[in-house]
């Protein structure tokens, strides 16, 4: 077992040293500019503390896992792939953004039944011109740090990515077409002469939808569980989560970190590539 720790910031010897001390490892090796392997180390209960204090984002992972032994990488859209929430940007244009804020919280925290959330924010919607989803891409939509550089990795490996979400086609197909996405899955807006109806047409990719996604898609691609990453940050990604060999939480909320295999908590999507380097 290896111990990668990583950060957006130089790490001091004396950090490094201290979680040799604590997990044991035989030797320490750099990475990167601020990612470090350490050799041969045992989990213990204080690594995870230490990390958190100093701002360092860790994972134990098997000495013989490597990237290239990956498949598929499958991902949230909003608060993952990109920094925003869309619905929480396309409400603001309707001055509506902290109605429909406290709902997209209160669902990522798992309060609340995702797809019934999903009715309940788009129905604030109604009557908004579709020029603002456009608005939104353009003026607000950005990609995470450290996402081109993921992508452009996997790519390397033959591996491919799937972007799966409960937000809206509007914006999965854009990113599918800017960014050479493999797959791309989302709910679709009701639009009628130019207006959005505040209905979601078909079903509503949930929780379980984008669990049965991955799978579908896993097993497309003659793939083992073992073979997929699937990376997200709210409740509703726990059940996609939970069918992949190795899961990531993206700045996630408190319930995904403790249910996740790994967490990201300050680096950037990059950070996939040293945890797995």
């Amino acid at each position: 077992m290896n111990l990668i720790v990583q950060a957006l910031h130089e790490i001091p010897a004396a950090y490094l040293d201290r979680l040799a001390s604590l997990s044991l490892a035989s030797r320490i090796e750099q990475l990167g500019a601020h990612a470090y392997r350490l050799h041969d180390a045992k989990p213990h209960d204080g690594v995870a503390a230490y990390c958190y204090e100093h701002q360092l984002d860790y994972g134990f992972v098997r000495s013989s896992l490597h990237l290239s032994d990956f498949g598929l990488v499958v991902m949230d859209m909003d608060s993952t792939l990109i920094s925003i929430e869309c619905i929480d940007e396309i409400a603001d244009m309707q001055g509506l953004k902290p109605q429909v804020s406290t709902i997209t919280e209160a669902a990522m925290r798992g309060e609340i039944d995702f797809a019934e959330s999903l009715r309940r924010r788009v129905a604030l919607l109604a009557g908004l011109d579709e020029g603002a989803l456009q608005r939104v891409y353009d003026e607000r939509l950005q990609l995470n740090p450290g996402a081109e550089i993921m992508l452009a990795e996997l790519k390397k490996h033959g591996i491919k990515a799937l972007l799966v979400s409960g937000g809206f086609t509007f914006f999965t197909e854009r990113l599918k077409a800017r960014l050479g996405l493999d797959f791309a899955h989302a709910n679709t807006l009701e639009v009628i002469d130019g207006k959005l109806t505040g209905q979601v047409l078909g079903d509503i990719v949930d929780a379980q939808a984008k669990a049965d996604l991955l799978n579908h898609t896993r097993v497309e691609l003659d793939l083992h569980a073992e073979q997929v990453i699937a990376i997200g940050d709210g409740a509703n990604d726990l059940k996609m989560m939970a069918q992949a060999g190795s899961s990531i939480a993206y700045h996630a909320k408190p319930i995904v970190r403790t249910q996740a295999g790994y967490a990201f908590n300050f680096v950037g999507l990059d950070g996939l590539v040293n945890l797995f380097a």
